[in-house]
């Protein structure tokens, strides 16, 4: 659960989520936005340019359903677990120069599935410091990063995916160290494997 200082995006006396359906019960809105947001991203991602409002359009698209708010950036500052993550008046001016850095690396294209794990690694633990959203960060990262790798031609093996690992890389890259992420991103498109 998210820590944040006076959160307008829950009910008043609560840490749940204002939504579309009005539910009240932390577990129920987990699972409806779990089912939701998973089915959208089963749909056709809208399409863009790699930069930072195809990212926000991303997360309209996943969390549409569930949220008034999806897609736009947060005015709350939230940590977890201890650590802020970026605050919301520096949003916008870190995601500005974390996909112009994206765009000049040519959206990682050309790369060996090291190098891309690598630069990829890095993009990823940027944009999940720099946390956008009130919520969903992880899924829309996670769905960029998959329209990413396959626009500079990797194909991502999900069979190989452990969501539980992923996640710790992404704990340990927000801490400094991103040599956990890009491991787990390599095995994800390392061209050996017969990747979907």
């Amino acid at each position: 659960m998210y820590d944040a200082v006076a959160d307008e995006y829950c009910y008043p006396g609560t840490t749940v989520l204002k939504n579309k359906l009005d539910l009240r019960d932390a577990e129920e809105l987990a699972a409806f936005e779990a089912e939701v947001s998973d089915a959208r991203a089963d749909e056709e991602l809208p399409a863009g340019d790699l930069d930072f409002n195809h990212f926000r359009a991303i997360h309209r698209h996943l969390f549409q359903d569930v949220y008034d708010w999806a897609g736009e950036v947060r005015t709350v500052r939230i940590s977890k677990d201890s650590s802020m993550f970026c605050y919301p008046e520096n949003i916008e001016s870190e995601a500005k120069k974390l996909f112009a850095r994206l765009a000049q690396h040519n959206f990682l294209k050309n790369l060996s599935a090291e190098e891309f794990a690598k630069e990829s690694a890095y993009f990823l633990a940027d944009i999940n410091a720099i946390h956008a959203f009130r919520e969903g960060n992880g899924r829309t990262q996670f769905s960029f990063f998959l329209l990413l790798a396959h626009q500079a031609e990797h194909s991502v093996d999900l069979e190989r995916l452990d969501p539980e690992m992923f996640l710790d890389a992404m704990i340990a890259s927000f801490k400094g160290d991103e040599g956990p992420l890009a491991k787990v991103v390599e095995e994800l498109v390392n061209d050996q494997w017969d990747c979907i």
